[in-house]
């Protein structure tokens, strides 16, 4: 007698389902990997637009004598368009400040800054981390603000 072999093909649901799940835990450890280096990349965005900013702000004076009180008024002449947050198309946090020493000149002085998603990112360890300034507010500009909230990348002329 002769015997038959059968051969078997395919895969067995326990093997399929094996390899799915392997799949599923690798796309999840890159999604997660993926998040992190997107938020790095908006971090970096940040700190080169109020870098920008602070380019075009250090020119504004150079010619006005003054700091503008809000941001757009570097437009079109410094920035082509005002930087905005990668994340959320919000503004950055800007203040035009007096110069009390000076019998409260307008525009003496400015703080700006992003918030980062990174609260231990390297570049908070070099910003101006400058609380509310004692100074007046420009007329027409936004309130101060305190740069030593976690995350807040700052910095002052």
């Amino acid at each position: 007698m002769r015997k038959s072999k059968t051969l078997k093909n395919g895969f067995t649901l326990i093997e399929l389902l094996v390899v799915i799940s392997i799949i599923a835990l690798l796309a999840s450890i890159v999604l997660v990997s993926l998040n992190t280096a997107r938020q790095k990349a908006r971090d970096a965005r940040r700190i080169a637009d109020i870098r920008t900013i602070q380019q075009a702000l250090n020119l504004y004076f150079d010619v006005q004598g003054r700091y503008p009180a809000i941001l757009d008024s570097l437009k079109p002449t410094y920035l082509a368009q005002v930087p905005l947050d990668p994340k959320d198309n919000s503004a950055y946090e800007y203040a035009c400040l007096k110069d009390a020493a000076s019998g409260g000149n307008e525009g003496r002085g400015f703080h700006l800054a992003a918030i980062l998603e990174d609260t231990s990112h390297s570049a908070l360890q070099t910003d101006a981390d400058a609380n509310v300034s004692s100074y007046e507010k420009c007329t027409g500009s936004a309130n101060d603000f305190n740069g030593q909230t976690a995350g807040w990348y700052d910095i002052k002329p």
